[in-house]
């Protein structure tokens, strides 16, 4: 049996978003203990030309959000105004919400579709199969990763089971 598209995007960012969701819940309950000011941890960069933690979780959201352009949709804008880890954790329930809305014939077949994305007045033309593995799927995992990797640097107990959610 071949793996669909379907197979290979929705189960998968929906697995990982729990998994990032869990992981902020985590980071809400050790900064709860230590009475530390969550603000800190939402600003942390890794590196000063770095996105700070909370336009981490707000990307890995986002990029998962992208897979309905495969089914020839627009992403819908979603707010990026969450000043906690309360509203950070909503905003990935929310997402998980909107993936499991998602069915298989919508994404399924689109490995031969055109998608054509603009970024910084440059146009890329992809496969459905290119945007999902070589833009959209790398791109989420690349922020869930380093929003863990802020989490553990700030002494949040998150360990390789948090971060690629429950099975």
């Amino acid at each position: 049996m071949a793996l669909s598209m379907y197979q290979a995007s929705v189960p998968i960012y929906i697995k990982m978003l729990n998994g990032l969701a869990d992981c902020l819940k985590k980071a809400a309950a050790h900064y709860a203990e230590k009475k530390w000011d969550e603000a800190s941890l939402l600003s942390y960069r890794l590196y000063p030309d770095m996105f700070h933690f909370t336009k981490q979780v707000q990307e890995a959201t986002n990029h998962a959000r992208n897979v309905v352009i495969l089914t020839g949709q627009e992403p819908a804008k979603v707010e990026e105004n969450e000043k906690s880890l309360a509203e950070l954790i909503a905003r990935v329930e929310q997402t998980v919400a909107f993936m499991q809305t998602l069915k298989p014939a919508q994404i399924d077949g689109t490995e031969e579709k055109i998608i054509t994305r603009t970024r910084r007045d440059v146009s890329v033309d992809y496969s459905g199969v290119q945007f999902l593995l070589h833009r959209s799927m790398p791109n989420f995992c690349f922020h869930c990763a380093t929003a863990y990797d802020i989490l553990r640097h700030n002494g949040v107990a998150v360990g390789k089971r948090d971060y690629l959610g429950p099975n």
